[in-house]
Order: C-alpha cells, then sequence, then structure tokens
C-alpha cells in the first residue's frame, strides 16, 4: 500500500488536516481567553458550538457525501476551514475579532469538520482493495491518533512560544497543506451511480437508518458504541474529579495519566493492520474491547502516593488506548466490507450519531453518581457499564467474523439498477 502513490497522498493529506482540526481545538478557546477574556460559561459555549455539528448535521451529510467524490468535498472542506481560521487570525492581529465572530468560526469550522470527516472513512473504500481496508485504516487511525496528541501540544507551544492569532494561522496552513496534498490524487474515483430519479434527502437518511438497522452485525456496532460513548462519558466525569481529590495527584499528574492513552492508541494501530488477519476480526474486537474497557476497573482500588498510583493509572491508560484504537480500526474495516458503496456514507454517518448522541446525558450521569454515591463509588459504577459494550459484541454475529471479511459493497447498488430507479 505504501507503494500506492495515491494512498500516500490520501494519508498526507488527513494527517495534516488532522493535525490542523486537532490543534485548532485547543488554540481557539485560547484566543477566547487570551485575546477576548472569556470567563468559564463563554468558554463552555464555544466549546459546545463547535461540537454542535457532530449531532446536528451527520446524518444529512452522511446522506450528501454518498453522492460526491469525496477527493472533492475533502478538498473544499479543507479550503474552508484553512479561510474560517484565517479569517480570524488576521482579525485577532488587528483587535477586530469580538466572541460572536469566534462562535460563527467554531461553528464553521466543526460543519466542515464533519463532512470531511465522513467523506475520508468513505474515500479509503474507493480507492483501495477491500483485502487492503484494515492496513488503510490502521495507517489513518495511527495518524489521526498521534494529531490528538500532537495537535494540541503543537498549539499549546505555537501560543506559548508566538501567540494565539498566529497559531491559528498555522491550522489554516495545516488545511492548505492537507487540500494540496488530496488534490493530487490521479485515480478515477468510482461514485455510485445515480438513479434518474433520486430519493429525497429524508428518504436518504431513513433508507441509512434502515440498513444499519437491518443488519445485525451494524446495528450491535451501534449498540455497543451508543453503551461505550455514554458509559465512557460518565466515567470520565467522575475520573476527572477523581484523579485530584481522592488521590490528590498535581495538574502535571493528571496530564500524563490522561496522555498515556496516546502511546497505546499508536500501538492499537500498528498490531490492527495483523491481529485480525490471524485470529479473526470478531475474536479481536471482543477481546480488545474486554482488555481496554476493563482497565478502569482497578483504578477505584487505588491508594497511597502519587509514585504508587500514577505508575499503574499510566498502564491503565495505555491498555485502554491500544484496546480502544484496536476497536476503533477493526470495525471501521468491518463496517465498509459489510456496506454497500452506495451507502458508505449514510452507514458512517449513522454509526457516529447513535454512537455519540447519548455522550451528553453520560456526562450529566457522571456527575450525578459523584455527588450521591461518591467519587470511588461512581467511578467503579461508570467503569463497569462501559465493559457491556464487549458484552454486546461477544453475544452477537460480530464475535464469529474470521480472518476474511465479507464482501457487500457493491451489491445494493447493482440491485437498485438492475430493477430500475426507485419513485421517491
Amino acid at each position: 500500500m505504501w507503494r500506492d502513490r495515491d494512498f500516500r497522498r490520501l494519508w498526507v493529506g488527513q494527517t495534516a488536516s488532522q493535525l490542523g482540526e486537532h490543534s485548532s481545538l485547543l488554540v481557539l478557546p485560547l484566543i477566547a481567553v487570551l485575546t477576548l477574556d472569556a470567563d468559564a460559561g463563554r468558554l463552555g459555549v464555544l466549546r459546545a458550538v463547535g461540537q454542535a455539528p457532530l449531532l446536528l448535521l451527520s446524518l444529512f451529510v452522511g446522506a450528501w457525501v454518498d453522492d460526491w467524490r469525496t477527493r472533492t468535498v475533502m478538498v473544499l472542506t479543507d479550503v474552508g476551514r484553512a479561510l474560517a481560521l484565517g479569517v480570524a487570525a488576521v482579525a485577532a492581529l488587528f483587535g477586530r475579532l469580538g466572541l460572536p465572530a469566534l462562535l460563527v468560526v467554531a461553528f464553521a469550522v466543526g460543519v466542515l469538520s464533519v463532512f470531511f470527516d465522513v467523506a475520508y472513512q468513505t474515500s479509503l473504500v474507493r480507492l483501495v482493495r477491500r483485502d487492503q481496508l484494515v492496513r488503510g485504516n490502521s495507517a489513518l487511525e495511527g495518524s489521526r491518533s498521534a494529531a490528538q496528541i500532537g495537535g494540541p501540544a503543537l498549539g499549546g507551544a505555537l501560543v506559548s512560544l508566538l501567540s494565539a492569532p498566529v497559531a491559528a494561522a498555522s491550522g489554516a496552513l495545516f488545511f492548505t497543506l492537507s487540500s494540496l496534498s488530496i488534490r493530487r490524487i490521479r485515480r478515477t474515483e468510482s461514485v455510485p451511480e445515480r438513479p434518474e430519479r433520486p430519493a429525497r434527502l429524508w428518504r436518504r437518511i431513513h433508507e441509512g437508518l434502515r440498513f444499519v438497522v437491518g443488519d445485525t452485525a451494524l446495528r450491535t456496532v451501534c449498540l455497543a458504541s451508543a453503551a461505550f460513548q455514554f458509559s465512557f462519558a460518565a466515567m470520565m466525569t467522575v475520573y476527572l474529579l477523581f484523579l485530584p481529590r481522592e488521590l490528590h495527584l498535581s495538574g502535571t499528574a493528571v496530564g500524563l495519566a490522561l496522555a498515556a492513552t496516546g502511546p497505546g492508541a499508536l500501538l492499537g494501530s500498528a498490531l490492527a493492520a495483523r491481529l485480525p488477519s490471524r485470529f479473526g476480526h470478531g475474536v479481536v474486537l471482543v477481546c480488545a474491547a474486554a482488555l481496554g474497557d476493563g482497565a478502569f476497573l482497578c483504578v477505584p482500588a487505588l491508594h497511597g502516593s502519587p509514585a504508587v498510583t500514577v505508575p499503574v493509572l499510566l498502564a491503565v491508560g495505555f491498555v485502554f488506548g491500544t484496546g480502544g484504537q484496536l476497536v476503533n480500526v477493526t470495525v471501521m474495516a468491518v463496517r465498509q466490507a459489510l456496506t454497500p458503496d452506495g451507502m458508505q456514507g449514510r452507514a458512517a454517518a449513522t454509526i457516529t450519531f447513535v454512537g455519540m448522541g447519548l455522550t451528553p446525558l453520560g456526562s450529566l450521569l457522571g456527575g450525578v453518581l459523584a455527588q450521591q454515591w461518591g467519587l470511588r463509588t461512581g467511578l467503579l459504577v461508570t467503569a463497569a457499564g462501559m465493559t457491556l459494550s464487549p458484552a454486546l459484541m461477544a453475544l452477537s454475529p460480530l464475535a464469529h467474523l474470521g480472518r476474511t471479511l465479507p464482501d457487500r459493497t457493491g451489491r445494493a447498488d447493482r440491485r437498485r439498477r438492475a430493477s430500475g430507479p426507485r419513485a421517491p
């Protein structure tokens, strides 16, 4: 795959785009704090506005992207994000940037990021062979994990060394680099043929929902993802209180404990390129999820000095990152293999929408449990809730997927073309 120039161009572009996205997640709030003197409430609103497009637009974006060339979508969204951050940087340098304008920039970057993320997941299916999906996803998810670690660190360093507006301009440069790299992809993209009378948008969204719900394996992916994200959001609310208040850790130690998931995610991406084809996709999914999610069950039992607790927390974070990323890469390959070409965007968006939709409620539940039951009990309950995800996968057809994935791509499109256009 690394000898494939087009795949390398996609990988370089996606890596640069992820660096720009994850650095801007830190830089935009820092502009609000350092340049606009925003308080905690306004900062919370800014973060919420940037995250809102994920829930508001995922289903619609999935329906739209299926009919477009993903290369065009990625290039246009990168250009749009570069322009948005560039305008914000220039306005901040000249003292013309206010909070309302910054909210607009954050929302615009969030909207365009939803388009890019759905498009790049769909693009790989149209670019490589089906037997290369796991390796391709491993490379792309590995760079995304590196960006999650390095992006905020790079943004913080640029803000410290230069200024927040200049750091925003650097994010614009990353998006520009991404657009230039992806634009150089030469391979003709196989876009599914559109019927003469295309279905309306709501009908297409409904088709995506019905397809995912009707497939047992994909339905299990949705349920397992929702259970994990809900419990993880609740657990993190308690965890961020537990570390400083119960274990009396400093801010630096808390940061180290959280950062340990990053190197683990890099290892998980590397393992995902080998383990599923050797032991079977189902075995890897269940075992990796059980190991990664179950690692947090030992945290409520921790006591003592930081010299004892911090190494354990680092190990827990590393194991969680490894198992979680191994699951992410394998699930993406499974979803891509089980989904027809004309349904890729909608399936990805549906799973994202269902999986992430309950996270705000999970965060609220974590706060309630911490107040009512105490931090240790609340952490134990929420960590135990995370193990529901591997349990659901173990009881489903996902657990029986072998070393070779079935290839359903293109089948629904061929059936639709054979039966003629469908009335809206």
